[in-house]
């Protein structure tokens, strides 16, 4: 079955306000910015660490989706099985697509395992509207991490369907930016962001 497809009762509004009109009142283009990679790799900490700076430094319109965050509100109800962690991605991207809509920088943090789940998302959006950035560190260091000690219960048993122990994680193939957080420090990694985002004129450069 397809999920998106709707049924004969349900009409979509038009809505009179124009996504270039919400983005006119914003001073930026919206953007949905994709953060994915193993758990310990470093995604919440530059996800974080990005929004602060384009907020305060570039005065832009963003908001931060994180894995943990969204898990206790939206998609509370849902498990770790590979169905579900589809469906956990599938109503990320949907909440992505209405907070671009809405003009906004949109950064996720989510693990965000297989290839098909992120290239559902990106399916959303146009060319150059969704940048997925790969936040790579090896398995090894990711474990000696292990901030949440999430990898000491997965080893131990304890935790099922765990990413990079007893469920696989696929490298994008094709990622607008790869991160490599093993030699790269936080800092470093928000600014190749934000040079990016100024090369391609999503943001300014504030006088």
């Amino acid at each position: 079955m397809d999920i998106r497809k709707m049924p004969d009762e349900i009409h979509p509004h038009l809505h009179r306000v124009s996504r270039s009109e919400r983005n006119a009142l914003k001073g930026h283009l919206p953007l949905v910015i994709w953060m994915t990679g193993l758990s310990g790799s470093g995604k919440s900490t530059i996800a974080n660490a990005l929004e602060h700076s384009l907020v305060h430094q570039y005065h832009c319109h963003t908001y931060l989706l994180d894995g943990d965050n969204v898990r206790s509100g939206l998609n509370a109800g849902l498990g770790f099985t590979e169905e579900d962690r589809r469906e956990n991605i599938r109503r990320v991207g949907e909440v992505a697509k209405l907070m671009f809509d809405a003009g906004l920088i949109v950064i996720t943090a989510f693990i965000s395992p297989f290839r098909a789940d992120r290239d559902m998302v990106r399916a959303l959006f146009g060319t150059g509207e969704f940048w997925e950035v790969y936040i790579h560190c090896p398995l090894a260091t990711c474990q000696e991490r292990d901030p949440k000690g999430l990898y000491r219960k997965a080893l131990a048993g304890e935790l099922n369907e765990f990413t990079g122990i007893t469920s696989p994680y696929e490298v994008p193939d094709n990622a607008e930016l790869t991160l490599d957080t093993e030699k790269v420090s936080v800092d470093t990694c928000v600014d190749m962001i934000i040079e990016r985002l100024l090369e391609k004129n999503i943001i300014t450069r504030v006088a």
